[in-house]
């Protein structure tokens, strides 16, 4: 049975969770996701459950290792875990899912100690080749509260049973375990080639809760590199012109 804990959710694009702790009472995290914590608070980072389940959340994307924050004084105390980029952090009370829940690879901040992360294999080959985000999706197991980050702005819905919404293959962070994951071909040669979306669509299909990001991260990166990208080649272009036109200048002199 998870700790049952008391949590507070701060800011709008760049939240950050504080985490409320009774007497004993513990929470784990990423590693690297602290933000502050009170004096009583006592941190221990170890490879949770032995070596093999530190290597399977390694598959997934998640640090070997986890840290766990225990409260060892006798009053309340706090600790807060920020997300590692712009988004929004969505708490999973696993209980209203049946204590298990599915998210994307790097999606786990923090979670009630007796959370077990494990892996989730795609089902279907096609799924896994093309759907984005591999074979391995995240498990959430237990009976308290976890809490995932995710890009941009969170959509919410709930898909009746049958119901079916197609999704860009980063745009999807969560969903019950009742929902099927699959992957669909966008159809069409110029749509696939020249369309911009990729050649896959994930198909989410009902009974079951869904979340999605506007901003996957992979989305944000592609942008940077690509902005860096050109800028590098910006830089190279006035250096050289700067060189060049030095030489005639120098030229002139003469």
């Amino acid at each position: 049975m998870a700790d049952i804990i008391d949590y507070k959710i701060y800011g709008d694009d760049m939240q950050l969770v504080e985490i409320e702790l009774d007497p004993q009472e513990g929470v784990r995290a990423e590693v690297g996701a602290l933000m502050y914590m009170d004096n009583d608070i006592v941190m221990q980072t170890k490879a949770e459950g032995g070596i093999f389940k530190g290597f399977k959340r390694a598959i997934v994307g998640e640090s070997f290792f986890i840290t766990n924050f225990v409260n060892s004084g006798s009053g309340k105390s706090r600790v807060a875990f920020s997300a590692p980029y712009p988004g929004k952090i969505i708490p999973v009370n696993l209980i209203d899912f049946n204590s298990k829940f599915i998210c994307q690879k790097n999606s786990y901040l923090c979670s009630a100690n007796g959370i077990e992360i494990t892996i989730q294999f795609v089902k279907k080959f096609g799924a896994g080749l093309f759907g984005g985000e591999g074979f391995i999706l995240q498990r959430l197991e237990g009976n308290g509260m976890a809490f995932i980050h995710a890009g941009g702005t969170i959509v919410e819905k709930f898909l009746e049973p049958g119901e079916s919404l197609r999704v860009d293959t980063g745009c999807v962070v969560g969903f019950s375990t009742t929902v099927d994951y699959d992957i669909k071909f966008v159809g069409g040669f110029k749509n696939a080639l020249f369309g911009g979306e990729g050649i896959f669509l994930v198909q989410l299909t009902g009974p079951g809760k869904v979340y999605l990001q506007s901003l996957p991260f992979s989305r944000l990166a592609d942008r940077v590199l690509q902005a860096a990208h050109f800028t590098s080649k910006d830089e190279s272009r006035n250096i050289s012109r700067g060189f060049i036109g030095g030489l005639f200048n120098d030229d002139k002199r003469f």
